[in-house]
């Protein structure tokens, strides 16, 4: 994007003085909106709810983000790495829905949805949202990339358009139904639903078309899968094969039954799971997509985790009480307010007066859009999360990261979302634990590996052991390993640097012996960062550790360690 008609050194700033760019922000907010109406009603849909509880989910956190802040081009709403986890505690609670139905469960998940959001706002005033920086980049992509398998598994009956009961409920089953479903299909509607994927796979590739990134391909294609729908008569059909919204959007709203699943005790642990699952999940995704939308801003503006924080949690909140469901920022809906030419929250805010105003005065036109051209967009968008190219980056950054990567996925998609982070985060600390004791043992003149006591507490301990100023240069000197279970601390200090430094030094002592792939992934976006500021950062030390592999942000170790074979 380009900042043309910005002042130099302006930075667009969120709040009341960011409506001087408005003009900028409604256009990003009409297209956004043009992709937050197909894709919210979708996340609803693959979530085990009717489509309007989506864009509930989208226009109140449009409504209640800009005001509140944390973040800059970020574009919130439900996502759809949420909706498996969504439908499982619905299903916990006693029955998901669907397109047309609202679960047995729904009012239960509201209620978890709302204790969720409370919780966010007092990680959030507690300052915990560094927190999030514990799950490791593996697991966080190994994550999303079993999320995205689910929902590729858990979309192909509407993509089929098959239209008996559908029993299954894990992964595994899904698959294994595929047959069922491929011999129960809706030519008609698979056709569309299959041209409408590959008009998005084609759309896709052809990146060098600069038009793609103002008109998003999943715009195009929504649009191309309603006329097709038109053409194969799918409503003559059966008007199930459409989606369908209510007259009045708020009207008929299902409320959080709190007193209900409160005299239900025997719905207490999978409430407390359900809490535990989204609360991880929402947290980690949430300050992870930031990140990641930081990386894009033209500005290079840098987004306040507890800030963003406290701001899901109160959307979250709002959200249950309206009937809505989880709120998290978009990656696709950010990058499409980014190419837009959106500058501030405000985007965010127009897109949620778009979609409310195409809910009062176009809803026969958006009933016009078959369930599977939907199913197709979230097929497309699951398959963007777990796509080869994703597997082949975690290859490149080290063969111990695809370990992890992989064995992340495989538990959640034995298990769930919530055994599938704690498995691969325990993968990872016993990883870094082996590497780090040989790396230990390599440098002792005695050749003795140090007790798992000690490796522990050095994991969790701060890694700096010292810092100061040496004449205007503020040194930091770390003599411990630095991971992802204690660099956020390393963050905490390099935030003390006094004001009258001109430069930071991090010296990396002999002691540290492992530097992990998180650790060092965010340690050298900090100072990537610092190169645009006023003080800048460098490293000292990291060039005479060894790489596990060619990625320069890869694990590093001591270079006389010694790994087992």
């Amino acid at each position: 994007m380009e900042s043309a008609n910005v002042a130099p050194g302006e930075v667009p700033p969120n709040g009341l003085a960011g409506l001087r760019h408005i003009r900028h922000d409604i256009i990003s907010g009409i297209v956004v909106s043009l992709v937050s109406l197909p894709l919210s009603s979708g996340i609803a849909i693959a979530s085990g709810a009717p489509p309007i509880y989506g864009l509930i989910s989208a226009i109140i956190a449009g409504l209640i983000f800009p005001f509140v802040g944390g973040a800059y081009l970020t574009i919130s709403g439900p996502a759809a790495g949420l909706a498996p986890a969504l439908l499982a505690i619905m299903v916990s609670f006693g029955g998901a829905g669907d397109a047309d139905t609202i679960g047995a469960g729904y009012h239960f998940l509201l209620v978890v949805i709302f204790l969720v959001g409370c919780i966010q706002m007092l990680m959030a005033l507690a300052r915990l949202a560094r927190f999030a920086a514990i799950i490791p980049v593996s697991v966080v992509e190994g994550m999303l990339a079993s999320i995205g398998l689910m929902i590729i598994v858990k979309q192909l009956p509407m993509l089929f358009g098959f239209t008996d009961k559908v029993h299954a409920h894990e992964f595994y089953q899904y698959v294994l139904e595929v047959p069922r479903y491929a011999s129960g299909m809706t030519p008609a509607v698979c056709a569309v639903s299959v041209a409408t994927l590959a008009l998005l796979f084609v759309l896709g590739s052809l990146k060098h078309i600069k038009a793609l990134a103002v008109v998003p391909p999943q715009l195009i294609a929504v649009v191309v899968g309603v006329i097709l729908g038109q053409i194969f008569g799918l409503g003559r059909m059966d008007g199930g094969f459409l989606i369908s919204l209510p007259k009045e959007a708020f009207h008929g709203a299902r409320l959080p039954e709190f007193g209900a699943l409160l005299a239900r005790t025997d719905l207490w642990y999978a409430a407390a799971i359900g809490v535990c699952t989204l609360t991880m999940i929402d947290a980690v995704e949430s300050l992870a997509t930031a990140m990641a939308i930081d990386r894009l801003d033209p500005w290079h503006r840098r987004s306040r985790p507890n800030r963003l924080l406290f701001a899901m949690g109160l959307s979250n909140v709002a959200s249950s009480l309206f009937g809505g469901l989880t709120i998290i920022p978009g990656g696709v809906k950010s990058k499409v307010n980014i190419a837009s030419g959106g500058r501030t929250l405000w985007a965010n805010f127009t897109n949620a007066i778009c979609l409310i105003l195409y809910l009062v005065v176009a809803r026969d036109l958006i009933n016009m859009i078959p369930k599977g051209v939907l199913a197709a967009v979230l097929i497309h968008t699951g398959y963007k999360m777990c796509e080869p190219l994703v597997w082949k980056h975690m290859a490149h950054i080290g063969r111990e990261q695809l370990g992890i990567f992989t064995f992340t996925i495989v538990v959640t998609l034995l298990t769930d979302l919530l055994w599938g982070i704690v498995a691969g985060v325990a993968a990872k600390f016993a990883l870094n634990m082996v590497i780090y004791r040989y790396a230990v043992a390599a440098q002792s003149s005695t050749g003795r590996l140090p007790s798992l006591a000690e490796s522990t507490k050095a994991f969790f301990a701060t890694p700096v052991v010292r810092s100061g100023m040496v004449g205007d240069e503020y040194e930091i000197v770390v003599n411990r390993p630095v991971v992802c279970f204690n660099s956020m601390k390393l963050d905490a200090a390099l935030g003390q640097v006094p004001v009258g430094a001109k430069r930071v030094r991090i010296l990396l002592g002999e002691g540290v012996g492992v530097i992990d792939h998180t650790a060092c992934e965010n340690l050298m976006h900090i100072v990537a960062e610092s190169a645009r500021g006023e003080v800048p950062i460098r490293v000292v030390g990291l060039g005479e550790m060894r790489r596990l592999s060619e990625y320069a942000n890869g694990t590093h170790i001591a270079a006389a360690a010694l790994l087992p074979a």
